[in-house]
């Protein structure tokens, strides 16, 4: 069933302490919380779930742990622990009174992910946006130029190499195989693990021709022990025909190859080469980035992330980034501001896109190009205070999930920010929330506010 409707809840209760007679109501997260449209949000969500059966986890507080998680950068666990000791933050998520237990189990917030996915949640980034337009922290013409920019979503995978692979291979499909009841005629882990030792030995003291000579070792284990499994179970079960494939493709790959598989755990993992001397290749997937050019009251605002697999050409992921904008905002871009990586895209946008290094300009846009550079400093608040530098989620579907939080918990740490400015809290206590005219939802603000 739908997800339980919030209800104010105005009573007092003999042996529970009420949050709102705990708490300082002038808090930014309290704040926060009185601004966001949780009825329009509780409606969108609602619509993933079915008719009949149990009802499901009110969506106000799936929805908040998501918001803490990703504004103080924790994990799943950690945002679990620090809600059953911080009132404001299960007043954030809709209690009225102060809980001592925590009231759903963990993996809860996994099989919400789950079942939302990715497009669903570009109503909480937008939500992030509307929440900026109503309390004055970004202007309505702030969304007509924008910058845009690529970076690399990294996994949370070891660096890969043959050896690696080949040892991790080995101990997986050898413990699948005993688990299906498979009589084995030699594991190989124990050996395997000497040689793998070798192998990196001799490459850090440069005596190749020896870690080549261990490295063919390791491929010949790999290879007994594949043959072996394929001939005592010609019918494989699931679970072991997918390890199976996995050993396979790492047994047969060669070194420079370009679809290679880099991670066991991980297959969707790509190989990016960002040309950087301190990190010459990234392992992960690329993420598009739009933001504001000129500096709002709170800063510069997210307003879209995207992950994209493939490792596309950055000029081929401008025309489809833009779609998506316009769709998702309803506002047409005026200028689009990029770097030289995104020469050669479509023609379509040629009259709005400026590129840097650009000649003959206007000084209103020679001075907005200006401006371009801070989108990196963005995309290091990104990944320095969220979690865009490190993506521990599963899977294609995880990684365009943990995208896009990112940039809603971006939006509501500048949020937050703002709230806490002395100009916000007088402008706040002097018209006490006149921001939004009676009738108007979230949902249409932008469209609305916009040019």
């Amino acid at each position: 069933m739908p997800p339980l409707k919030h209800k104010e809840n105005n009573q007092q209760d003999l042996f529970r302490q009420r949050l709102d007679n705990i708490i300082n109501m002038k808090h930014e997260l309290v704040l926060l919380a009185g601004m966001i449209d949780w009825a329009g949000l509780d409606t969108h969500y609602g619509q993933f779930f079915c008719e009949n059966g149990r009802p499901g986890i009110p969506s106000r507080m799936m929805i908040g742990l998501h918001i803490l998680k990703h504004i103080f950068a924790l994990s799943d666990e950690e945002v679990c622990a620090r809600w059953v000791e911080n009132p404001y933050f299960q007043l954030f998520c809709g209690e009225a009174f102060f809980q001592h237990k925590f009231p759903i189990e963990r993996s809860s917030m996994t099989h919400w992910r789950k079942r939302v996915g990715d497009e669903s949640l570009t109503a909480l980034l937008q939500e992030s946006l509307v929440v900026g337009l109503k309390t004055k922290a970004l202007k309505p013409q702030d969304l007509t130029k924008i910058s845009v920019d690529t970076t690399v979503q990294e996994k949370a995978v070891t660096f890969p190499t043959d050896a690696k692979l080949h040892y991790k291979a080995i101990e997986r499909l050898g413990e699948l195989a005993k688990a299906k009841g498979i009589n084995l005629r030699q594991s190989y882990v124990r050996v395997a693990k000497q040689t793998l030792i070798m192998v990196q030995r001799y490459r850090h003291a440069k005596q190749m021709k020896r870690a080549k000579k261990a490295m063919r070792k390791l491929h010949t284990y790999l290879g007994r022990l594949m043959r072996d499994v394929e001939r005592k179970a010609p019918q494989m079960s699931q679970g072991l025909l997918e390890a199976f494939l996995k050993a396979r493709q790492i047994y047969n790959q060669k070194t420079q190859e370009k679809n290679k598989l880099l991670s066991w755990h991980a297959p969707e993992v790509e190989c990016i080469s960002k040309g950087k001397a301190h990190k010459p290749y990234e392992f992960g997937c690329k993420v598009s980035v739009i933001t504001t050019v000129k500096p709002s009251k709170a800063g510069h605002f997210v307003l879209q992330s995207k992950a994209l697999h493939g490792n596309p050409y950055d000029g081929h992921t401008l025309k489809e980034a833009i779609d998506q904008y316009i769709q998702d905002m309803g506002v047409k871009p005026q200028r689009i501001y990029v770097d030289k990586g995104y020469r050669g895209h479509d023609p379509s946008l040629k009259l709005n896109v400026f590129k840097s290094g650009q000649k003959r300009l206007a000084p209103q846009i020679k001075k907005e190009m200006k401006r371009r550079t801070v989108i990196e400093a963005v995309i290091g608040h990104l990944k320095n205070d969220g979690h865009l530098g490190r993506n521990y989620l599963k899977g294609r579907l995880g990684d365009k999930i943990n995208a896009i939080f990112s940039a809603i918990g971006h939006n509501f740490r500048l949020l937050l920010k703002w709230f806490r400015n002395l100009l916000f809290f007088i402008f706040y206590m002097l018209f006490e929330r006149p921001f939004l005219s009676p009738g108007l939802t979230s949902f249409n603000l932008i469209t609305k506010m916009a040019f």
